[in-house]
């Protein structure tokens, strides 16, 4: 495992994405993570199920390379244990709202009457200020509100992402934001709030759009998978299966006139500059649709590849498990998991470092596997632990 966050402990009371994955990303990095979750399982154990044992996919993969403990943190041991483990840490990851990190004793007030120099990493669907700052969400909330949901569907047919684009983002972004207010305690003394938003993240990620509805007000309607900055940029039908292909700069535009034996519209002021062709995105897009159903797939990824243009076969799931790149690339990772019938395809930590080893995965935790090494750790005898367990406690 990597060392670079050697040292550091991490409290992950996060629940389904955004919280469990900024974790998992810090403890890639070597941090110390802790998963906290009520003795019967968090809900978010079971999301997408792949074990004979309910275990979700989720999970098996946003788990990865911690350590799982049990807790009812309602009960007055309970409380005594979390004093114990805030004491111990350096930094509680906890997407949750302020009213119910209050509830906890997860709130930032509470945390630093305990320690003072904490990092608490909280994220929610709308933050801490506005109306909506009760409410609760998730990722298809931030997308249908960020203006992306319509923009990615037609006219009268939104469309949303399938993949959790909005949850896997937040995470990312309070992983980083994580690692910004550890230097700076590093330099200063002082812990601090970081606070992801799922809508802020959606925002990040639609702000062009946003930008060019507020300057321009040009009302831009949904096209489906056609681009409208450029073109082609689309997904189209071969004569054995699809292909997305994106042209974006005019020297890339040149190839693909130049494959397709349209050198003419070099000279055409609709096709231009990326926009304007986008504009025209209409007239490109047939133009290569025709020409790409008169081939299979491997005949134009083959072409196109050859002329430099950006390009890929639109697979299915168990397509993606098969593609020579991905698999040649190890881009995931095989991993058992008690229950799984076969290894879990696990994909690797994003980022690729080049002096510093990932290393191998540490499978996630089974329901509460470390308590009892982990309260031994913040100084809790076998009698006590044993009592604990008799009495709910964990």
């Amino acid at each position: 495992m990597n060392d670079i966050l050697k040292g550091i402990r991490v409290l992950d009371f996060g629940r389904y994405i955004a919280g469990p994955f900024c974790a998992t990303l810090l403890a890639d990095l070597g941090a110390d993570v802790i998963r906290i979750e009520k003795p019967g399982g968090g809900e978010d154990r079971y999301t997408v199920p792949i074990s004979d044992g309910g275990e979700g996919a989720y999970y098996v993969q946003l788990g990865r390379n911690k350590r799982g403990l049990t807790l009812n943190p309602r009960s007055d041991d309970g409380r005594e244990i979390m004093r114990r483990l805030i004491e111990s840490a350096d930094v509680v990851v906890a997407n949750l709202p302020f009213p119910a990190l209050k509830k906890l004793g997860l709130d930032y007030e509470t945390l630093t009457s305990i320690k003072p120099d904490i990092i608490l990493t909280t994220g929610s669907a709308f933050g801490s200020e506005g109306p909506f700052a009760t409410r609760g969400g998730f990722d298809t909330v931030a997308q249908a509100m960020s203006g992306g949901m319509f923009l990615n569907g037609k006219p009268g047919l939104p469309g949303k992402s399938f993949a959790p684009y909005t949850d896997f983002g937040t995470a990312s972004f309070s992983a980083f934001g994580t690692l910004a207010a550890i230097l700076h305690r590093n330099k200063t003394g002082e812990g601090q709030i970081v606070e992801g938003t799922l809508l802020g993240t959606a925002l990040t990620f639609n702000n062009a759009a946003l930008m060019e509805e507020a300057v321009l007000g040009i009302g831009r309607q949904g096209s489906g998978m056609r681009g409208q900055y450029n073109a082609p940029t689309d997904t189209y039908e071969t004569s054995n299966g699809w292909v997305t292909v994106q042209v974006v700069g005019g020297g890339l535009f040149k190839r693909w006139a130049t494959l397709m034996g349209e050198t003419r519209w070099l000279e055409d002021q609709r096709f231009g500059t990326d926009q304007s062709r986008g504009d025209h995105g209409d007239i490109i897009g047939a133009r290569m649709a025709d020409w790409c159903k008169q081939r299979t797939n491997e005949e134009v990824l083959s072409e196109l590849a050859a002329a430099g243009i950006p390009c890929g076969e639109m697979l299915s799931p168990r397509e993606t498990l098969q593609n020579e790149h991905v698999v040649a690339a190890e881009m995931l990772k095989p991993m058992e998991y008690p229950g799984v019938p076969r290894p879990a395809p696990i994909a690797e930590h994003p980022v690729r470092y080049s002096r510093t080893s990932m290393g191998e995965f540490q499978r996630a935790p089974t329901l509460g596997e470390h308590t009892n090494e982990i309260l031994a750790e913040i100084g809790y005898d076998t009698d006590a632990i044993a009592r604990f367990k008799s009495e709910g406690v964990i």
